[in-house]
């Protein structure tokens, strides 16, 4: 079987190729054998990423014991939550461009016959499958897993709880003591952030769409089965090889529609869309808003995982995993369990035998918290391309709200008038310039979700904006608006009052503003000077793509 990496091994002009080879310590039966990339994002700055070493050490391990010879390669990967309130979070979905190219530069530059691929936090998953279907050769995902919860007062908690502490302690409901308390004990070790915040949704939606092994969404980052895992996927990488099963042959139009079907079931992330629009978009396949408000109103939500509920990734582990939602969503046929994934089996032989284990983690299917799935797409006049709102995590008396816009040009000035007081019951706070564009880089919108929840305004105020929210972000925290302010959209029109109607069941988010008043305040309209004027991100800021279709790059 010719290889890939015969590029670099085989032939007497190869030989320059392989002397360097032999500078590392690879021997020539090393070289005999498929070269297989293992990209690990391990760094010292992320919790879900310090062990990845071990991750990897396991994942090399399995691609010897299979018959391939493993080359590690590094990947960064910014940690969101201490990127957040902050420049540093300009950085952060501007980064996955930076991880999906760089993967692609290591894999295509050493010519490697396939990749398994170690992330585990927010952008990293998303970063690497792109690269893995934009290149098409075969590859695996095998996260680093999450992060337990951490203990307070007897409760289990994660960081969304850590972040609306913070909202609590300005508002005086709790004490430094208690605060400080929080902060020792909410995130007690390595792993991913444990709610189903985007680096879980996404570690999960890579198991959905068959590119990572069961077990890949949940298995806890302490527990040695996620070492077993990896090892797995060193011997999984092999067989694909061998087959020649690629990226594509398995992240297609179908396994989309798959992983579609689990982000509703789970409730994932809002963030969730932003990625699999742009992994939609390396696969050259069609995804688009509708589709994911298609998926919505049939797909019903059977999970309840922190922001949105009192339980953790460990629970849904417990309970059987993505595998037992899968089997759930089979129930009405919401599953194609036809398609190949990287175990080199089917949906459905992956499935097969898997059961829910705890009904109060897993809703039955004809008992779910929702008839419709946990993420909802809304279109109107302030967002004639639509927004996102993850209606799982919003509370039954916001899901339709009018209220005056209290209107802010950065988060830093949202967050300076929800501290001090400013912003009170009814209120809809919109935050604009902050959007792919605008921002650049369309930062999360934690802090202020955060402090409403902790000053107990989550169910009274809504916050719209053309940024993002965290995984974590609960209550009625509708972003990705579009057009962004930057790019022209009425979002960059509203003005201090202007009532605002939200109606989540029927996808409707107005402004009561009539066309021409829009227009007449157009007319008038002189557009901020941008914030970032040199670096890679104003080249970002340049060519980065509407969050409609994923932020990606044009």
């Amino acid at each position: 079987m010719a290889l890939r990496s015969d590029k670099v091994t085989k032939g007497v002009e190869k030989a320059p190729m392989r002397s360097l080879f032999y500078a590392m310590g690879y021997t020539k039966e090393e070289l005999e054998r498929p070269l297989i990339g293992v990209v690990s994002a391990k760094s010292e700055i992320v919790p879900g990423h310090m062990h990845l070493d071990k991750v990897a050490e396991a994942v090399k391990a399995g691609v010897r014991m299979a018959g391939g010879t493993p080359i590690e390669v590094p990947a960064i990967g910014v940690c969101d939550g201490i990127a957040m309130g902050h420049i540093g979070m300009k950085y952060s979905l501007a980064s996955r461009e930076l991880i999906a190219d760089s993967v692609e530069t290591m894999a295509m530059a050493h010519a490697f016959d396939g990749l398994v691929l170690i992330p585990n936090c927010d952008k990293i998953v998303p970063g690497m499958i792109m690269a893995a279907v934009r290149m098409n050769i075969p590859a695996v995902v095998c996260s680093g897993g999450p992060m337990m919860s951490g203990l307070v007062k007897g409760e289990e908690t994660s960081l969304s709880k850590m972040f609306e502490a913070v909202g609590a302690r300005k508002a005086d409901i709790i004490s430094d003591e208690e605060l400080l308390e929080f902060e020792e004990n909410t995130c007690p070790g390595c792993g991913s952030c444990s709610g189903m915040y985007t680096a879980n949704s996404m570690n999960c939606l890579s198991e959905a769409v068959g590119i990572a092994l069961p077990g890949n969404g949940t298995i806890p980052a302490v527990d040695s089965g996620r070492i077993r895992l990896a090892k797995h996927a060193g011997m999984a990488i092999m067989n694909l090889v061998e087959k020649d099963i690629k990226a594509r042959d398995i992240i297609n139009e179908k396994s989309l529609r798959n992983a579609l079907a689990c982000d509703m079931a789970l409730g994932c992330s809002s963030n969730s869309v932003l990625h699999l629009l742009a992994i939609a978009n390396e696969a050259g396949v069609e995804l688009n808003l509708d589709i994911f408000n298609q998926f919505s109103a049939k797909v019903p939500n059977l999970c309840h995982l922190a922001p949105a509920g009192g339980t953790h990734m460990h629970d849904l582990n417990r309970a059987g995993g993505l595998m037992a939602v899968f089997s759930e969503l089979t129930k009405k046929g919401l599953i194609d369990e036809s398609l190949i994934t990287a175990t080199g089996k089917t949906v459905g032989e992956n499935i097969k035998g898997a059961h829910v284990k705890d009904y109060e983690i897993i809703r039955p299917i004809d008992k779910p918290y929702s008839e419709t799935g946990g993420i909802a797409i809304m279109w109107g006049n302030i967002a004639q391309d639509g927004c996102v709102v993850k209606r799982s995590a919003v509370a039954p008396e916001m899901l339709s709200h009018s209220g005056p816009a209290r209107v802010f040009n950065c988060e830093e000035d949202a967050i300076d008038a929800i501290y001090n007081g400013k912003i009170v019951d009814g209120d809809v706070v919109v935050i604009r310039y902050e959007g792919p564009k605008g921002g650049p880089g369309m930062r999360e919108m934690l802090n202020p979700t955060s402090a409403l929840a902790g000053m107990k305004l989550d169910k009274t105020v809504a916050l719209i904006t053309d940024g993002r929210f965290s995984g974590a972000s609960r209550g009625a925290s509708i972003g990705h608006v579009c057009p962004e302010a930057a790019a022209g959209g009425n979002i960059g029109l509203l003005q201090e009052g202007d009532i605002i109607e939200i109606d989540i069941p029927n996808a409707s988010i107005n402004a009561k503003v009539s066309d021409e008043e829009f227009a007449a305040r157009r007319a008038a309209y002189v557009a901020p000077e941008p914030n970032v004027t040199s670096g890679w991100l104003a080249r970002y800021m340049r060519n980065v793509d509407s969050s409609a279709r994923g932020a990606v790059m044009k």
